[in-house]
């Protein structure tokens, strides 16, 4: 019984091995092979379709991203400006100041506004029906917080624009951070999604803004264009990217049934294949069947392995070649025969297979002999075992420029294993050109310039040789990017790199530093005045018209210069001081070239130790009081006095307030030195007082911070307390732009003071913007004409015509007129003559220390003398 099975068991391995029956069955595994595969690479092709739908959209996305972003950017710089502008010039100067600095941006695409504390339009650009906003939720949003962010509203129509716009606003803060009203830029949502490109997003994609809100802000998909809504869902492949600091969004979408058409028509035609292939393995299958029935078995199968073979060898990237040596009369090895090879080989050979395979190495490539080719192989064969390399080709038989050899030892020859790598060598040399040139221009990019430089510094070191930096920043091409796209931006930056480029030698280096910014490298120049005609040349090249979008622009270009080794030793402050010596550039009017001096970091090195020493100075009694006679113009007589701060700086000396004062607004410390002020000159006065002195009214000055200060009344209060000086002998100065900041709360606070029997006086009258409306309304005793309108008094038609209107007003509204600065007889005798009722200046007095002071008036030189009127 077991013999029999093992017999049965011994048949049915024999039929198995037969012809007739393995190839069915081996069929049947090509089968499931052909649609394995067939599915797999249907897989992998959809797989690859996400992925690149995925990369795709990530890659639109970031760009639309740094789109959005630069634009931001730029209206979060407008806001910026205007906001400074507001609290530098006020609502009314703001924008007349930028026009005029050619800093507002193009009015075709965008509207400026400025809205004060109580929601009305008071400025725009262009001329806008000026309209009240106080209801809007941009202006109740930075009513009720104060974040120091850009808000973006959604998109709404108002009476001052019927068209539907995104409202860009900034809060503005007076001195004591209150609410001041904002700042708006205005611009159409359509201006967000102009970008939308229907090759890259199809007809149903998406490109928009949304706010962390969900509210739409601005959205397009093909042809349509949407905003307000909420943002319900999002497709499969669609992203969303925060903006940092400005709640909003960047939205893009791609439809799935247009990014998959392609892969679709790939996966029918991959079916129809894999049908095919079935098909004809089938047939085939069938006639082999057949053909075996028959008694072929034998040779069918070595025809399929003679057939799989080649087509292996065909399909691949690799050139064989076998080789035989050749060995001369006293066994040597002089040569090697090529006695096979693939078709690969004979195409990187140039030849056909048959003269291949019927040559030397060394007839096929003479310079084998000298180039050391040879000798490699004849090694390979002494040493055995595996040899790679890679190597340049020069050689005109083997057509690629870069190969990759692979040689092993046989008995007898060698297998050389050939592929050509040119394409890869040449990825590689893009990929390291990228990373040190920029995409844009071309030209080195910051790292290679830093790069440069280093080398160009030791080379010059050696040589005892001299380097110039320049830094350059065009002036002007933000009015272009933003006026014309980022493509017409993009253009005139190639424009501009080529014309440097053409302006320097081989030995020098144009680089673009990033934006706008471009750096030269000049080398070899035998002093700075050999290299100026280069950089002249490089700046009436800049300033040269270029043609963009079909359009004519004109920028100019700001030269700052650094030169090694008198202004650095190093690249990084070579390059720094380039930088400040270029802003100096800026500062001089633009379009000129600016050589680095010491003295444009000694201003900021200056105001630092001043900084420095201001913290400690109030508590080391580095501060004293001089005292200014206010002189009756009437009488002659002396009936008060201003008191003035000096810092008696321990190294500097006496420092005066138009340099300390600045500073103390800015870091806060004008609170405790202004109330030191205050409470020194009230006891100083009681002082004079109880010394038998005739009373004097004492003037002191109130800062901006000051007059804000919530304690300010409280502060004077418990000055005259403290002092025992009686009210009627304080007079406050405050400056009529302080005022004017929140009037309605100045108003009041005055009043208070007012009551307390404290006298006010609005000093450097004619220099802000207080209206007649507003100036009847303040509680104040005098009117204090600036100095800059007395300077010129007997000189100037104008400013005689806007003292005498100030003393007019003043007195129409039954006020008392003070001129300061009265140097001259000419200036005395003009006040006068037109009712000018008190004067200061160095015509009667310089400011005094207060025992000087007191001196003079012991002494009763207390009158000027006056001429009699007619």
């Amino acid at each position: 019984m077991s013999s029999a099975r093992e017999t049965l068991r011994a048949r049915w391995l024999r039929r198995g091995l037969d012809t007739h029956v393995s190839l069915p069955l081996f069929a049947l595994m090509l089968l499931v092979a052909i649609w394995v595969v067939t599915f797999h690479e249907i897989d992998a092709e959809r797989q690859h379709a996400q992925e690149a739908a995925v990369d795709s959209l990530q890659e639109m996305l970031g760009t639309y991203e740094a789109q959005v972003a630069r634009s931001l950017d730029g209206i979060d710089q407008t806001l910026r400006m205007l906001k400074y502008a507001v609290e530098r010039k006020g609502t009314l100067g703001a924008l007349p100041e930028l026009g005029r600095e050619g800093l507002l941006p193009p009015g075709v695409v965008f509207v400026v506004s400025i809205v004060d504390r109580s929601g009305m339009t008071v400025a725009s650009n262009p001329h806008a029906l000026p309209i009240s906003v106080a209801d809007e939720g941009y202006f109740k949003f930075h009513q009720e917080r104060d974040t120091g962010t850009t808000y973006v509203s959604p998109a709404i129509r108002d009476a001052a624009n019927s068209e539907w716009h995104l409202h860009f606003t900034r809060r503005l803060d007076d001195a004591a951070g209150n609410f001041a009203g904002i700042v708006i830029v205005e611009t159409d949502p359509a201006y967000f999604t102009s970008s939308y490109e229907r090759s890259r997003l199809g007809e149903h994609g998406m490109l928009g803004l949304v706010g962390v809100d969900g509210v739409v802000r601005a959205l397009r998909s093909g042809d349509k264009m949407s905003f307000g809504q909420k943002l319900e869902g999002q497709g499969k492949y669609s992203g969303m990217r925060a903006l940092h600091g400005v709640g909003l969004n960047v939205l893009v979408g791609l439809d799935e049934q247009e990014l998959m058409a392609a892969f679709e028509r790939q996966r029918r035609e991959k079916l129809l294949e894999g049908g095919v292939l079935s098909g004809g393995l089938i047939v085939i299958t069938g006639l082999l069947w057949l053909w075996s029935w028959q008694g072929a078995r034998t040779r069918a199968s070595m025809r399929r392995a003679q057939e799989t073979y080649a087509a292996a060898s065909a399909a691949s990237l690799d050139a064989f070649f076998v080789m035989r040596e050749v060995r001369d009369a006293h066994g040597e090895i002089v040569d090697f025969k090529i006695v096979d090879a693939n078709m690969r080989a004979a195409q990187m050979a140039g030849c056909s297979k048959q003269h291949l395979c019927s040559t030397t190495m060394c007839t096929l490539i003479p310079e084998a002999r000298h180039n050391g080719m040879l000798r490699h192989l004849i090694d390979v064969m002494q040493q055995g075992g595996v040899h790679e390399q890679e190597w340049q080709s020069t050689l005109p038989q083997l057509r690629a420029r870069w190969l990759h050899q692979q040689v092993v030892a046989v008995r007898g020859g060698i297998v050389a294993i050939v592929r050509d790598i040119s394409e890869r060598k040449l990825a590689e040399e893009r990929m390291v050109h990228l990373a040190h040139h920029d995409t844009l221009t071309g030209l080195p990019n910051r790292s290679l310039i830093a790069d440069r430089l280093e080398m160009t510094i030791a080379q010059a070191q050696r040589n005892g040789n001299s380097v110039l930096v320049a830094f350059i920043d065009l002036d002007g091409f933000k009015l272009v990017n933003d006026g014309l796209g980022h493509n017409a931006g993009d253009e005139l930056l190639k424009v501009v790199a080529e014309r440097m480029s053409g302006c320097l030698r081989a030995s020098d280096t144009v680089g673009r530093f990033g934006g706008d910014e471009f750096v030269l490298l000049l080398t070899e120049y035998g002093s700075v005045m050999d290299a100026a005609p280069v950089l002249e040349r490089v700046r009436e090249a800049v300033l040269q018209s270029v043609n963009v979008c079909g359009q004519d622009v004109q920028v100019s270009c700001s030269i700052g210069v650094s030169v090694y080794p008198n202004d650095g030793s190093d690249a990084e402050t070579l390059l720094m001081n380039a930088d400040a010596a270029m802003y100096r550039a800026k500062e001089t009017g633009k379009n000129n070239c600016q050589f680095y001096t010491r003295e444009m970091n000694e201003s900021i090195e200056e105001k630092l130790l001043l900084l420095d020493g201001l913290r400690g100075a109030l508590e080391a009694s580095q501060f004293c009081l001089l005292y200014q006679p206010k002189v009756d113009l009437r009488t002659g007589r002396v009936f008060g006095v201003e008191a003035l701060v000096r810092w008696e700086h321990p190294e500097q000396g006496v420092i005066g307030p138009d340099r300390f004062i600045p500073l103390a607004e800015e870091s806060g410390m004008i609170l405790g030195l202004g109330e030191w002020v205050l409470r020194t000159a009230c006891q100083q006065n009681r002082a004079w007082q109880d010394a038998g002195l005739p009373p004097l009214r004492i003037s002191v000055n109130v800062s901006p911070r000051q007059f804000e200060d919530p304690r300010l009344v409280e502060r004077v209060q418990h000055a005259l307390n403290d002092s025992g000086l009686a009210p009627e002998w304080l007079e406050l100065e405050v400056t009529e732009g302080v005022i004017m900041r929140d009037l309605q709360q100045a108003v009041a606070k005055m009043a208070e003071l007012r009551a307390m029997g404290v006298s006010l006086s609005i000093d450097d009258f004619g220099t802000g913007y207080s209206s007649l409306s507003a100036l009847k309304s303040f509680p104040i005793s005098t009117l204090k004409i600036d100095k800059s309108f007395v300077r010129d008094l007997g000189r100037s038609d104008g400013d005689e015509a806007i003292a005498s209107s100030i003393i007019e007003l003043a007195h129409r509204l039954r006020l008392r007129v003070i001129a300061e600065g009265v140097e001259t007889e000419q200036q005395r005798g003009f006040l006068r003559e037109n009712g000018c009722d008190e004067m200061q200046g160095y015509l009667f007095s310089r400011p005094l220390p207060a025992m000087q002071l007191a001196e003079m008036l012991m002494a009763g030189t207390t009158r000027l003398l006056l001429p009699v009127a007619a």
